[in-house]
């Protein structure tokens, strides 16, 4: 198998239209980042065409060097203290009905960033507080009242991913623990029953089946509701190569599995990135499918 060149089922073709050019000037405007351009989001064409993007928070610069990642490393930003005003202001321009935001990983500070997540959350609230809001958030060391800061300020969705089988940590996530995330998702349900929990995982890193298996069920066994999984994509030759091309079958046979187990939503194809078509998880709960 050439893994160097990406199977047609992953080949990405867009055109970059009007509303594609009102998400560009915006984030602009308002000095916001947004995963979809810092993490290189084969989806970004898709969403920015539907006035949508997923915003990155504390900087664009992370604490960690996850090998899979391409948000760049090493000493981080200081804080737009005008970023949860910005951001607000953002969803009423998209008149976004469902947000997502998510940061990079702030090991440099006390309380990870978390008071600024519950910044941005009560800012958006503030302005429509029928927006859906969404947290993709890092696991802050394990700090519990760091994520009690975030569960305090109520987002409807709380997202952390464990990225990958537990096997592969030390050479995808070496400054993270795969039991850690699991412990941080388990809090946000004992903490408060109202907030829906989410994780995600990619493939193609070298996983076998039955370990992908035994990651949804631990994941159910700490009262995860929402599970994304997509294919790993190497943003270059210095990240962690991609192992194997899963086949869109494959995917299948893994959403209908994790549905089966208890998941309310399962979205689970080559291009499914954690917040992509966020809203469809929400959606499928209010209608029963």
């Amino acid at each position: 198998m050439d893994r160097t060149k990406r199977p047609d089922w992953l080949k990405v073709r867009y055109k970059a239209g009007y509303d594609f050019t009102k998400v560009e000037n915006l984030l602009e405007e308002l000095h916001l980042n947004t995963v979809c351009e810092e993490a290189a989001c084969p989806n970004k064409g898709e969403c920015f065409n539907r006035k949508t993007a997923t915003f990155m928070i504390l900087g664009r610069v992370c604490t960690r060097s996850c090998t899979f990642c391409n948000v760049a490393d090493g000493s981080p930003e200081a804080i737009n203290p005008n970023e949860p005003a910005n951001i607000a202001k953002a969803v009423r321009e998209l008149g976004l009905r469902h947000v997502v935001i998510t940061s990079v990983t702030r090991d440099d500070m006390t309380d990870g960033g978390s008071a600024h997540f519950a910044d941005v959350i009560s800012a958006i609230r503030a302005d429509d507080g029928d927006t859906i809001i969404e947290v993709l958030i890092p696991d802050f060391q394990g700090d519990e009242a760091a994520l009690g800061r975030v569960i305090a300020a109520g987002p409807h969705i709380i997202n952390h991913n464990v990225e990958t089988i537990p096997a592969l940590y030390p050479g995808v996530r070496p400054q993270a623990d795969y039991r850690q995330s699991l412990e941080l998702l388990r809090r946000v349900k004992d903490q408060s029953k109202s907030i829906y929990t989410k994780s995600g995982i990619m493939l193609g890193l070298g996983e076998k089946e039955d370990e992908v298996i035994d990651l949804f069920r631990d994941l159910r066994n700490v009262g995860c509701n929402f599970l994304t999984v997509g294919q790993y994509l190497s943003p270059s030759q210095k990240h962690h190569p991609v192992v194997e091309w899963v086949h869109p079958d494959q995917f299948d046979k893994y959403g209908k599995i994790a549905m089966e187990m208890g998941f309310l939503h399962a979205s689970s194809a080559p291009l499914v990135r954690s917040s992509y078509l966020a809203d469809e998880a929400m959606k499928s709960i209010k209608t029963g499918r």
